[in-house]
């Protein structure tokens, strides 16, 4: 076999359809966000950050950083390796204390990113129970979709946020045989909500578990940022939740909290929890204090809540597509991946916007976008240059506007 000329041929192929992905590197200087710093050719110019999962500015919080230097001070760097071998220490601990407490959970177990865990605990889950059917929301998280095909498992996808659909597959299944349904609080690329109330309400019904990824709602929503299931007050019928600490908490790593029982299966038998360097503990420290500080943070919350209305109140009065909701993300519409690319480049080159273009396989060929994530940090002057760019970017590319419809819905 020819292997240079086999992955030369397959990035071409990717390259032909516009699927390439480039990166532009970017340096978040500490107090200048949402500004931040490009360096090209040699020289440092600002850009505007409008796609940074740092919901609430926590990784350049003072409080935080003092938390995770005095801990590098102490411990050093490194974790000195897996939970089982020396990489087990107090601020591990702890924090897994105050994440199944934020959860109101028995325990919880920390991994090394959110999509760890979910693909670990999935699979060791549905492996291992015998006989278990999955049923998964369409649009669910590409690492939610790897736990199910990991798992082995028969699964079934229902369409998304489609109750009737979901407790049809429920019913033709044997209302004995295990089941667990699989879904998002928050879905990433659209911004909306799922039903999660009724999902709770079939899951009874049929005797299915319910796991929950609100890796895009914990530090926003719910009393003290504790996430959707504790603002619908959901939180005890969720058999387990997934969570991230790289985006609202702005540190690194993801984690399951659940009843004693589960999160003490999931430790002693996933092998993606097993075999993995924990965290370290400058993370873990910087981690505890971050969820401290969200817990009390409800200005900030407040404020994302205005910004999200402003920036869809401009998109409105210029007819630009997007998905309209009740959430923080905010996806402009923009058909076609090397339009996508194009726009982006665009806005960074000639206006210092920074928004990544978003295409398959992070969604389906034709619902390319633009994902706008708003922080308290931005401004209504911030805002109002992002609409006015994205209006003169619009006008120069040519691309098509909407009259008396803001925001598609079969998405």
């Amino acid at each position: 076999m020819d292997y240079e000329n086999f992955f030369n041929e397959e990035i071409k192929a990717l390259k032909d359809e516009g699927l390439y992905r480039t990166f532009r590197a970017i340096d978040r200087v500490q107090n200048m966000f949402p500004k931040a710093l490009e360096t090209v050719e040699g020289n440092d110019r600002e850009v505007e950050i409008w796609c940074s999962n740092d919901y609430l500015n926590m990784s350049q919080n003072p409080e935080v950083l003092d938390a995770c230097i005095n801990v590098i001070n102490k411990l050093g760097t490194g974790s000195g390796g897996t939970r089982n071998i020396s990489g087990t220490s107090t601020y591990h601990v702890k924090l897994e204390q105050t994440l199944a407490e934020l959860h109101n959970k028995e325990a919880s177990l920390v991994f090394p990113s959110a999509y760890t865990a979910n693909q670990a605990t999935i699979a060791t889950l549905c492996r291992n129970i015998e006989s278990i059917e999955i049923f998964s929301d369409r649009l669910n998280h590409a690492s939610l979709i790897e736990g199910i095909r990991n798992s082995k498992a028969q699964y079934h996808i229902f369409e998304h946020n489609d109750m009737e659909h979901l407790e049809s597959l429920l019913q033709a299944a044997d209302i004995e045989a295990p089941k667990l349904i699989i879904c998002e609080s928050i879905y990433s690329m659209e911004g909306i909500r799922s039903p999660l109330k009724e999902i709770v309400r079939l899951a009874k019904e049929y005797k299915a578990m319910t796991y929950l990824d609100e890796v895009h709602s914990v530090g926003l929503y719910g009393n003290e940022g504790r996430g959707i299931a504790d603002e619908l007050g959901l939180s005890g019928d969720i058999d387990i939740i997934n969570g991230t600490l790289s985006k609202s908490f702005g540190q690194l790593g993801g984690y399951v909290a659940a009843n004693a029982n589960i999160i003490d299966y999931i430790r002693s038998f996933a092998s993606g929890f097993i075999f993995t360097s924990s965290i370290n503990p400058s993370v873990a420290a910087a981690s505890i204090k971050s969820i401290e500080l969200t817990k009390v943070a409800e200005t900030l919350r407040v404020r994302i809540r205005r910004n999200s209305k402003l920036i869809r109140e401009g998109l409105k009065s210029i007819n630009v597509p997007f998905i309209n909701n009740d959430s923080h993300i905010i996806p402009i519409l923009v058909k076609g991946p090397v339009e996508c690319k194009k726009i982006s480049k665009l806005l960074l080159d000639e206006f210092g916007i920074y928004i990544q273009p978003v295409f398959y396989p992070t969604v389906p060929k034709g619902d390319e976008r633009l994902r706008v994530t708003i922080t308290p940090k931005h401004s209504k002057k911030d805002i109002d240059n992002f609409v006015n760019s994205i209006d003169r970017a619009w006008k120069i590319l040519d691309f098509d506007r909407v009259e008396d419809q803001y925001f598609p819905v079969n998405i």
